[in-house]
């Protein structure tokens, strides 16, 4: 029976963290919260994991040490990688090399690995919303929509074809996601710079 896997997406340069490229900012420790010391990529592969144990981490190629570094870091938790050699090209590009790579799921959910604080029921919730029917299903909090997003095995061929920087949001235009209530604003909560690492990390 296909079964629904999570797609980490890692594969982003994480350009505003650090303009220099001296730091990843993936490979960068929480400084509290329950994954305090470890990196923001284990923190979230680890919780995707809990709920969805086959997960696919999108990787960029290994062309530096950090990136080999994170290579490393995220099989260790479990993850099957899967390096999407157009990473530069944006985050729909990653996404499409995820599905493209678990063709026969039933549905993936789509976690971002800078995103450390979102929390295990979440993800299970937006799960269920998928094996429940739903073609796409997402958590709100406060009215704002946030982070894993699921989608249905119907929309491979959709996914599939994604490209560019935009990711899924035209695709969430023409599929509405079902609407799941949570009391988590960890899913609003990414890290882009370095001032938000301590907001992030739960």
């Amino acid at each position: 029976m296909a079964e629904l896997v999570g797609l980490l997406l890692a594969a982003g340069a994480g350009a505003r963290f650090d303009r220099s490229g001296q730091r990843l900012k993936l490979l960068e420790p929480l400084p509290t919260g329950p994954y305090a010391g470890r990196p923001l990529a284990e923190a979230a592969a680890q919780t995707l994991r809990s709920v969805l144990p086959r997960t696919f981490a999108v990787v960029a190629p290994p062309a530096t040490q950090a990136q080999r570094r994170l290579h490393e870091l995220l099989t260790r938790t479990g993850c099957e990688l899967v390096i999407n050699e157009r990473a530069a090209d944006g985050i729909g590009s990653s996404l499409a090399c995820g599905v493209r790579a678990a063709p026969q799921a039933a549905g993936w959910i789509v976690a971002l690995a800078d995103m450390p604080a979102v929390a295990a029921e979440t993800i299970r919730a937006v799960a269920q919303a998928i094996a429940a029917g739903h073609l796409t299903a997402a958590p709100f909090v406060g009215g704002r929509r946030g982070h894993p997003v699921g989608f249905a095995q119907a929309l491979y061929a959709e996914l599939a074809a994604l490209q560019g920087d935009t990711g899924a949001r035209g695709l969430l235009t023409k599929h509405p996601p079902w609407r799941v209530a949570v009391d988590d604003d960890g899913i609003l909560r990414d890290v882009d710079t370095v001032a938000d690492l301590m907001r992030a990390a739960g």
